[in-house]
């Protein structure tokens, strides 16, 4: 199992014949303040930016009629600060709602920029192949919601779309096989971070 930044700490966890608390999303309003996603935002570089890819047969590929956007990859080093503290709200999302078995980060998180027209078509992160020891997933909005239309994060829940929060520094975490989207951005760009945390395979 791939796992490029192990957790330093894990708590341990109670777990019940039954979960009670688990929760759809869980979010973190102002995770962020505006100083640190300023500073998150800088590492934004055009010139290294390329096209996202989904999980397709177990293989990343680029599918333009499910997901349309740009990426970065954040290395960690000098920004293990933010591995840091997005590490402290998986830690505790998940011993409080989810109680799965985690260890890291599985890849590097992603910096990602959706600009006009792009969009992420209904998807669960996890499934066949690298991605099948993903446990959680995590967002962290960087845009102000005046800075573009449309690009809601949503969730389908039973019958039900579920808008995320869209307030900057915020951070959402969830599930790695909750079924989700980014609707198409109309005007404007939206920035996030986007990252999954793995562990062993269910059992």
């Amino acid at each position: 199992m791939a796992i490029i930044k192990p957790f330093r700490f894990l708590p341990g966890i109670k777990r019940k014949d039954f979960n009670p608390d688990f929760a759809d999303y869980t979010w973190f309003k102002n995770f962020f303040n505006e100083e640190e996603v300023a500073k998150i935002r800088l590492l934004w570089d055009d010139n290294v930016a390329k096209n996202a890819e989904v999980n397709s047969a177990g293989k990343p590929q680029e599918r333009d009629e499910l997901r349309k956007s740009q990426i970065i990859f954040i290395k960690p080093g000098e920004n293990d600060w933010i591995y840091e503290r997005l590490s402290q709200a998986c830690i505790q999302t998940n011993a409080n709602r989810y109680k799965f078995e985690i260890t890291g980060f599985q890849t590097e998180l992603q910096l990602a920029n959706y600009s006009n027209t792009d969009f992420f078509e209904w998807h669960m992160d996890f499934g066949p192949g690298d991605v099948s020891n993903r446990k959680l997933s995590i967002t962290v909005q960087l845009s102000d919601s005046d800075e573009y239309e449309g690009g809601d994060l949503q969730f389908m829940i039973n019958k039900n779309i579920v808008n995320a929060p869209r307030e900057k520094g915020t951070a959402i975490v969830f599930p790695s096989f909750s079924l989700h989207r980014v609707t198409p951005v109309t005007k404007g760009s939206r920035k996030s971070i986007v990252g999954w945390i793995a562990g062993p395979p269910y059992r």
